[in-house]
């Protein structure tokens, strides 16, 4: 596929790179602190498309000539919303509330061309078996748990040895719904 305009990744996780080069679409990233507080009126299920939105403003001086991909990834548990742990506590507390139960991943996406805006969300569910206490600290201690809303990466060990099953889109829960990604950008085509 070939876009109209330079493709820009406005995100600094390695893992929505190695996922966008696996699309083969060449592009480059450009990253800019950006303020995370969701509002008190947000609802969890709203907010990663809030975020992909803020995350896209901060970018918009990009979006004059060029494809901005702005993306955020949220968990949710029983409508609460887990980010990324901001210590061991946290992170084996996170770990021990998903053991053994069905939660919510959802990444919301934002497509800025100029005026264009193409804002989405993918949402995948995702169900933990029982995680033994010694697995939970293994994992924290390796210290993988800590830039993940939820505290684990499925792509990770935490990943092969605790998720039980998934219904929905696998690299979704990595932070890029790459499939959904690559036909809303069919849209910004030169033919």
């Amino acid at each position: 596929m070939e876009l109209k305009y330079p493709l820009v990744l406005a995100s600094g996780s390695p893992r929505r790179k190695e996922l966008l080069e696996k699309l083969q679409l060449p592009f480059s990233v450009e990253t800019v602190e950006v303020d995370e507080t969701i509002p008190e009126h947000i609802k969890p299920s709203k907010a990663a498309i809030y975020l992909a939105k803020v995350k896209s403003e901060a970018h918009s001086h990009l979006a004059k000539n060029q494809i901005v991909i702005t993306a955020d990834t949220i968990v949710t548990l029983n409508g609460q919303s887990l980010g990324k742990p901001s210590s061991a506590e946290e992170a084996v507390k996170m770990l021990k509330k998903l053991s053994g139960r069905t939660h919510k991943v959802i990444t919301g996406v934002c497509i800025r061309l100029q005026d264009q805006m193409d804002v989405f969300d993918v949402t995948t569910k995702v169900t933990f078996g029982e995680l033994e206490e010694n697995d939970i600290q293994t994992y924290v201690q390796s210290g993988n748990a800590f830039d993940k809303a939820g505290a684990y990466g499925i792509q990770e060990w935490i990943g092969l040895i605790g998720v039980k099953s998934i219904e929905g889109c696998y690299y979704n829960v990595m932070g890029l719904p790459v499939f959904e990604l690559y036909n809303k950008l069919k849209n910004f085509r030169t033919h």
